[in-house]
């Protein structure tokens, strides 16, 4: 799939809180890299795993998954690093928990085109086999 520069400039440019879903405190793990690139440039993680909830990464509370994040957080867009197989359940589940979600964005090597689907019929911009913390000094700087 290829989407426009723009495209994901808008993206980038619009959204301020991230959900990173198999956000890891290993510091040597891609999502964790990936997280504080995305941190450090001006937006706010929110961590989702399972095996971590209730301890922090990267200063922010880890979360068991999507429903578990506190109401009133605007979760903006849901970063995916967990296996394609993985993705429906997680599309679903933004779906319900984020109304107003504006994009889910599956990191290198991660698609699931019905999943995709699904989140494109409710108007949400999708974005697959991609990585916000390599477009980001590509696009914005």
């Amino acid at each position: 799939m290829t989407y426009s520069d723009d495209l994901i400039r808008a993206v980038l440019q619009r959204t301020r809180t991230i959900a990173v879903v198999g956000a890891s405190p290993n510091p040597d793990r891609p999502s964790y890299r990936v997280a504080g690139f995305l941190q450090s440039v001006g937006y706010r993680v929110v961590p989702v795993n399972p095996g971590q909830a209730g301890g922090q990464i990267l200063g922010e509370t880890v979360y068991a998954d999507l429903a578990s994040i506190p109401e009133g957080t605007a979760v903006d867009m849901i970063d995916i690093f967990r296996q394609s197989e993985a993705v429906p359940g997680i599309v679903d589940a933004a779906l319900a928990r984020f109304p107003a979600l504006a994009t889910i964005w599956m990191q290198l090597g991660v698609e699931h085109a019905t999943a995709a689907e699904v989140a494109a019929a409710r108007g949400v911009t999708v974005i697959m086999n991609r990585c916000p913390a390599i477009e980001y000094p590509r696009l914005i700087g």
